[in-house]
């Protein structure tokens, strides 16, 4: 079963540990089993491609992802690191905010 959380797709974070720490960037993709994320220009690595008929052989750098428990959401308000909380408005709706400056994060 899939774990619950509280990043998602587009959501701007910040790396708080490892070789990228302090770079910031937009999750590109989730994968909620393993608890890992790709941020867009954060964990580069570099793949040997072999030639196709699509694709010509050479070096690629491309983003490998990144365990959850090394990011940290961006606060909307101030731009620093912060943790997420969940909270009901009084619409009804189930909404994401950051709990430093109690921002919404959803749209």
């Amino acid at each position: 079963m899939a774990n619950k959380l509280k990043m998602k797709k587009g959501d701007k974070v910040t790396v708080t540990a490892g070789k990228d720490k302090g770079k910031t960037g937009e999750i590109l993709r989730v994968f909620p089993v393993s608890n890992r994320v790709i941020v867009l220009g954060v964990n580069k690595v570099m793949r040997h491609t072999k030639a196709s008929q699509s694709v010509a052989a050479g070096i690629i750098e491309k983003e490998a992802s990144i365990h959850i428990s090394n990011l940290a959401h961006i606060d909307p308000k101030t731009n620093q690191p912060t943790r997420v909380g969940c909270k009901i408005l009084k619409d009804g709706r189930k909404v994401r905010f950051a709990k430093r400056s109690g921002e919404v994060i959803d749209n």
